[in-house]
């Protein structure tokens, strides 16, 4: 077993961020209710404080997922990882899109 670190994964840079790629992300019902859930908190939530009814490698998945499109942010610290809505990006980027995605009805 290798003991090097594995490094973080690379958050998408503002100008790689598309609006395909961030509506795909959108469009599945988990990742939006974790969206849901982030814009809900003024802070950062680890992994485990989601409240979501999928298993621990779904919400994973789900998570990367997000971040990859550059909806999420993340970070490690110490064993959890710690993840922030883009807003600011998403809302420079392609305005009203995310203000109308979370006023959308559940």
């Amino acid at each position: 077993m290798s003991t090097e670190a594995v490094p973080p994964p690379r958050l998408p840079d503002r100008s790689e961020i598309r609006i395909e790629t961030v509506l795909a992300a959108l469009a599945d019902p988990v990742r939006l209710e974790l969206v849901r859930q982030l814009a809900a908190t003024d802070r950062e939530l680890a992994c485990g404080a989601f409240d979501v009814s999928v298993s621990k490698s779904t919400l994973t998945h789900h998570l990367r997922t997000l971040r990859e499109a550059g909806v999420i942010g993340g970070r490690p610290q110490g064993t959890a990882r710690l993840n922030w809505l883009r807003r600011k990006d998403l809302d420079e980027l392609f305005p009203g899109l995310l203000s109308g995605v979370l006023a959308a009805r559940r």
